[in-house]
């Protein structure tokens, strides 16, 4: 994998990587809630794709500033999934660049939620075993209350799947539903970059080692699947990961985990997806 470059260093924690012709990346959040967020230039203007966990968009901007500029918004803001590592800060950027966020119309109920209904009917193994129980216990009002702060419904607009990638003329979307109802990757076919979410990641976070590797800033460069305990639907998941595959990315970049380089990843796909689609175990007990 050659050098990225680095484009802003305001601490160690943000460090903005070229990992291709005008596409950045940055990890941000805190522990186990950190991911990555991706900066795609399109012509004169940019796209933000993923937004971290809440309370990121003062150091996204910054890194956005040093990239294109003070004062130049993004012309909008795409998110692959409505989770809260990946979306946390999407009402705060929205609001502070005036700007819209699109996600596949399969992920907008999520993002305009207004009570426990549709997070029950989307639920993964950490909703039903932790958050909705946690939930169930506190007060009506406050239930309210954190869906009515928490709903993007002000900004948010499905794009419609017939048309190109908002913003993007240059790529395609895929539909990699599984780990959220609506999940989407996306892919430039000129360089074969793909960057997957949670669809895939480039970091084993499904076992402990793995797991306890990255919490500790360990990075090990490794094809894997999205994490079994937020992902709703197991088969879906393992169809969109076979999707993925046939693309035979040159570059992959997903939400977590350390971006991929070089002509030998589509074959690191193609054999981890073997794999994954006969997986059997804890993992696919635990998922819907």
């Amino acid at each position: 994998m050659r050098k990225m470059s680095k484009v802003n260093k305001e601490n160690n924690k943000s460090v903005s990587r070229e990992i291709a012709p005008d596409i950045y990346y940055i990890e941000v959040g805190k522990g186990i809630n950190r991911s990555n967020i991706f900066f795609v230039r399109s012509g004169s203007s940019w796209v933000l794709i993923d937004t971290a966990s809440a309370n990121c968009g003062r150091l996204i901007r910054k890194a956005a500033e040093s990239l294109f500029g003070a004062n130049i918004p993004p012309a909008l803001i795409l998110l692959t999934h409505d989770h809260p590592d990946h979306a946390g800060s999407a009402l705060e950027l929205a609001r502070m660049w005036n700007c819209k966020v699109y996600v596949h119309p399969e992920e907008l109920a999520l993002t305009t939620a207004d009570n426990l209904s549709t997070l029950e009917k989307y639920a993964n193994p950490l909703d039903r075993r932790i958050i909705l129980p946690l939930l169930r216990l506190m007060p009506q009002r406050t239930i309210e209350s954190m869906f009515s702060r928490n709903s993007l419904k002000d900004v948010v607009q499905a794009f419609d799947p017939a048309t190109t990638v908002p913003g993007l003329p240059d790529w395609k979307y895929i539909p990699t539903p599984g780990h959220s109802p609506g999940h989407i990757s996306f892919f430039r076919a000129s360089d074969r970059v793909l960057i997957t979410g949670d669809a895939v990641v480039t970091a084993d976070i499904n076992s402990f080692l793995g797991f306890l590797f990255w919490s500790l800033r360990i990075n090990q460069q490794r094809v894997s699947g999205p994490p079994w305990y937020s992902t709703w639907n197991k088969q879906l998941a393992k169809e969109s990961v076979a999707a993925l595959a046939t693309l035979e990315p040159r570059i992959l970049a997903s939400g977590h985990g350390v971006p991929m380089q070089g002509e030998a990843i589509a074959q690191k796909l193609h054999v981890f997806t073997n794999r994954y689609l006969v997986s059997s175990g804890k993992a696919d007990k635990n998922a819907k």
